[in-house]
């Protein structure tokens, strides 16, 4: 069947209404599903309408597209405080996803809440533990093998309390959403930090911790502190070999991997309707890369274009109706405005070891001698949550034709990981896939796989010091690979074929030549590729569970003996004591993200037992004491160990402990095993310069201290050896610092300030001893 899916914006303007908002409710007449695997959940535009009204009028003032769609799913429209950057809003989200490797831990946690169903739309998606190793179909077959346990428990899970399962091969879980799920004006909560890729969709789509899944799926108003909005305006319009991609990684040059903390990133101008659907996907799904909330542009042709090609017209014939719904107010304010040209916006390269490391292609071969990074690419990446559409795969192909034609093949290892399988099967239709191999491709499952570290690379050793070359988001050290010494780039696809082709990191396929088979030199046109498939989308295998009517009769079994699986102790309430004496776990140098803290790669097989998974504690934490990894001094026995053996000694002893952080403490993944792990081991406190909003909440839920310093030279302050005090714990209020003692090993005290985030109610969490722990509180 062939999709009709091109219409000019006039042709949706006059699809708009007149009115601001039509209120006689074509959505609720209608009955307009979320979801055509849901067709009992409905859309309801007026009822977003109607409360924004209400906080309009409150406000006196134009609102932006984020504070509409935040607004329009308030708890209390009309008496809830809000203040950017201040408040904290209760919201009601239309629905909840979580990939395996988290949903594991939530799922136990809701478990552990003892209700019969999910409150909400939710669903489950298998894409973190399938290992790149051979190709798809064999990895595939070897992950179903080696994790059948996990997944018999998500599947059986699912079905017992009305979630729905999508099996592995389905996909990686953002492109299931974009797909299926996300719409323009939706409110959905992941449990992933790449979850705002929906915002391409035009949804808020926000990475949380399972513990707020949780809430959400138990009926609970989601809390979130009403985020500030920086404004990007899009002017000019994108052509050659510019991408989508170099629009985020222009913003997180800017703004820095902290820079957008606290706030919403929300794209307008008149720019934006030279970017496709999927390309407004991947500009919000990076967006986590500079610590957003979420990220987020206008409903326009192009998403109405993307949900005709789904399936999904019903959803963008509502959309036309509440077009004004679904854009900002003229006038609306912005807390930052960033101005960007898409006419002069030039290719870029973003790395290595920091996603915010921004080298326009021009630069970046002088950059990289200069700082002696290797110029020789080992491998080109392409795919990811982030870069895995249609439109991606065949601007890359494209590029791969050309080659073809010459002769020349990729001189670098290359990888290809469709987004999802509806991808999978469509390029293999239409023959991306084809030319991709042509030039030495290996086409992997669809999953995430390399990008989470789920690779099992073998062309070098541990140690050794080279260059890749990927189209996905994140590029931490060891990230991909666990090796440290792996200087890893992310770019557009198409910049990635290019230039593993060429094998060189200073390619600039703008202006430099390749050596086609007969030795004469050519250069790269500009990629094109079809934004979406002239004959439809091909679906592949089905490979959705839906939940049954009634799971109550379904079972599920955790095997005590199970090293993958365990069931969940509630941690112990607030004694009312002040925290004194503690010793310091270790005092954590520089950069230290959710992967320092809780690896992922090989750990994802724990990721549903608590005690097993928290043997990776702090394992990539740079020690201050030595400059070491994973080696900390015992302060009860002055003996050096690793840092969980040292943290599972002090629990021993009934002895709390701090860790000591630096800037932005616990960006990157939303994995909440970052926060379970040091409450698990004995932890009470984390004390740090910045926290990462996700992982801060996560913390909060588990009934942690997430303080920062007041003043951040007090990080200097602390050694190692020293003892911590917290005092006037009993007396913890919203706003009110904490008393922080701090014993010297030669007996001497200082005292210094700290500040924390907690509100009224999540200081309930705390004295609780969790966020679940005061949920059973309320439910007796």
């Amino acid at each position: 069947m062939a999709y009709v899916f091109r219409h000019s914006k006039r042709a949706l303007n006059s699809l708009t209404c007149p009115s601001r908002y039509i209120h006689t409710s074509p959505a609720a007449a209608q009955k307009v599903a979320m979801s055509r695997l849901e067709p009992d959940q409905h859309i309801d535009y007026d009822r977003i309408a109607q409360r924004v009204d209400v906080v309009k009028n409150r406000l006196s003032r134009p609102l932006t597209l984020s504070e509409k769609i935040l607004y329009g799913h308030i708890d209390d429209p009309k008496n809830q405080e809000i203040v950017r950057g201040e408040s904290y809003l209760r919201l009601r989200p239309d629905r909840v996803a979580m990939q395996d490797a988290t949903a594991q831990m939530a799922l136990l946690q809701f478990i552990s809440s003892g209700l019969p169903r999910v409150a909400v739309p939710s669903t489950v998606h298998c894409d973190h533990l399938i290992e790149a190793q051979i190709g798809g179909e064999k990895d595939l077959a070897r992950a179903k093998d080696l994790n059948r346990e996990v997944y018999d428990f998500l599947s059986s899970v699912s079905a017992k309390y009305g979630l729905g399962f999508w099996q592995p091969g389905s996909g990686i879980i953002h492109q299931i959403i974009l797909e299926n799920y996300a719409f323009p004006g939706a409110l959905i909560i992941g449990t992933d930090s790449h979850t705002p890729n929906g915002g391409g969709l035009g949804g808020l789509c926000i990475g949380v911790g399972g513990a707020d899944a949780v809430d959400v799926m138990a009926d609970i108003p989601w809390e979130l502190k009403c985020p500030k909005v920086i404004g990007v305006n899009l002017t000019g319009k994108m052509s050659g070999w510019t991408s989508p991609k170099d629009v985020i990684l222009k913003v997180a040059g800017i703004l820095t991997v902290k820079g957008g903390t606290g706030a919403i990133v929300e794209y307008y101008g008149p720019g934006v309707d030279s970017i496709s659907c999927t390309g407004m996907g991947t500009i919000c799904n990076m967006g986590a890369e500079i610590g957003a909330t979420t990220s987020v542009f206008p409903y326009n042709y192009r998403m109405q274009d993307y949900l005709n090609a789904t399936n999904r017209k019903d959803i963008a014939d509502c959309a036309n109706q509440y077009k004004n719904l679904l854009s900002a107010d003229k006038g609306a304010k912005y807390d930052q405005v960033i101005n960007i040209n898409l006419d002069t916006l030039e290719p870029s390269v973003n790395g290595p070891f920091t996603p915010d490391l921004y080298h326009p292609i021009s630069s970046l071969r002088q950059t990289a001698i200069d700082n002696d990074w290797p110029l020789d690419i080992k491998v080109g990446l392409i795919g990811s949550c982030t870069n895995s559409s249609y439109e991606d795969m065949g601007r890359s192909a494209s590029i791969a034709k050309q080659a073809l034609a010459k002769g020349v093949k990729s001189k670098a290892a290359f990888t290809i990981t469709p987004g999802s399988e509806q991808i999978r099967a469509t390029i293999e239709r239409d023959g991306q896939a084809a030319a991709l191999r042509e030039i030495g491709g290996v086409v992997l499952a669809n999953a995430c796989g390399p990008c989470i570290g789920q690779w099992d690379r073998k062309d070098v050793k541990k140690g050794e010091k080279n260059t890749i070359v990927t189209s996905y988001n994140r590029n931490f050290t060891g990230r991909n690979d666990a090796n440290p010494a792996t200087h890893a780039f992310v770019t557009s696809p198409e910049l990635v074929t290019a230039m593993a082709i060429a094998g060189d990191l200073g390619f600039n396929p703008e202006v430099d030549e390749l050596t086609a088979a007969d030795g004469s030199k050519f250069k790269l046109e500009s990629p094109f590729g079809d934004e979406l498939p002239a004959s439809g989308f091909d679906p592949g295998q089905n490979t959705f569970q839906a939940p049954p009517a009634d799971g109550s009769g379904v079972s599920v079994k955790v095997d005590p003996s199970s090293n993958r699986l365990q069931l969940l102790e509630p941690f112990q309430k607030y004694d009312g004591k002040d925290l004194k004496d503690m010793p310091i776990l270790i005092k954590a140098k520089g950069k230290c993200t959710t992967d320092h803290i809780s690896a992922a790669g090989q750990w994802l097989k724990y990721r549903g037992h608590l005690d097993n998974i928290a043997n990776n504690l702090l394992i990539g934490a740079v020690n201050a004491e030595n400059g070491e990894i994973n080696n900390v001094r015992n302060q009860l026995t002055n003996e050096f160990g690793t840092v969980p053996e040292t943290g599972r000694y002090y629990k021993s002893k009934n002895t709390p402990w701090v860790v000591i952080g630096d800037e932005n403490y616990g960006e990157g993944s939303s994995r909440e095993h970052a926060a379970l792990e040091p409450r698990h081991l004995g932890g009470r406190a984390i004390i740090v310069k910045s926290f990462a909003r996700i992982h801060e909440t996560n913390l909060k839920k588990q009934g942690m201290l997430p303080l920062t310093f007041a003043n951040p030279a007090d990080y200097d302050k602390i050694q190692p050896s020293d003892r911590i005090s917290l005092l006037g714990l009993n007396d913890l209020a919203p706003g009110k610092p904490l008393t922080c003692e701090i014993k010297h090993a030669d007996g001497k005290k200082e005292t210094i300030q700290l500040n924390h985030t907690f509100n009224e109610g999540q200081i309930t969490w705390f004295r609780a001893g969790s966020a679940l722990n005061r949920m059973a509180e309320l439910r007796k």
